[in-house]
């Protein structure tokens, strides 16, 4: 797995902030504590952890009846990245752009695996991909925020899908539950 997601799981938001002007000063008009500033990397390495795990439960998943909660794990992730990036935003920190613009989701999350649910939260999906790079790109931290909250709605309503069909096929016995991490 290559380029922006990969690049987004394995980098910790410590590792390559850059506050934002009067962002981190301790007096004045848009002052932010260190408390503030600490909570929010806290949040981000926290948020990142989680993105990391629920992108490795799909790189080499086999298709079977996790798949909807791999997809929920992914859309929890998605989520927490996106209140991550708004607290870091708020804490004065800015995005660093990154160069890649064409990256892929795991293999089991691309078009051509054979993924099952509706074509059209399938288009969903992939569009919130390409804005999640294309906004990965520029430095508007709430952009970035914006593209995971997009990607999350997206992976969530998938995962609702995907449950229902595999729960019809039963390849999910009704008693079963999808769980997310």
């Amino acid at each position: 797995m290559h380029g922006i997601l990969h690049k987004l799981a394995k980098q910790a938001f410590f590792g390559y902030h850059r506050p934002m002007p009067g962002g981190s000063s301790s007096s004045g008009p848009g002052a932010v504590s260190k408390s503030g500033e600490d909570r929010a990397q806290a949040a981000f390495r926290a948020a990142q952890e989680r993105w990391r795990d629920a992108l490795e439960a799909h790189r080499l998943a086999p298709p079977d009846a996790g798949f909807s909660a791999r997809l929920g794990a992914l859309a929890a992730a998605a989520r927490e990245e996106a209140e991550a990036c708004r607290a870091a935003e708020a804490a004065g920190f800015a995005w660093p752009p990154h160069r890649a613009t064409s990256s892929k989701p795991p293999y089991e999350l691309q078009p051509e695996s054979g993924r099952r649910g509706p074509r059209d939260l399938w288009a969903r999906f992939d569009g919130a991909v390409a804005e999640l790079n294309r906004a990965a790109t520029g430095t508007d931290l709430l952009a970035v925020a914006d593209a995971y909250e997009q990607l999350a709605g997206a992976a969530a309503e998938l995962a609702e899908a995907v449950e229902q069909i595999d729960r019809g096929s039963g390849l999910l016995s009704r008693g079963q539950t999808r769980r997310s991490a």
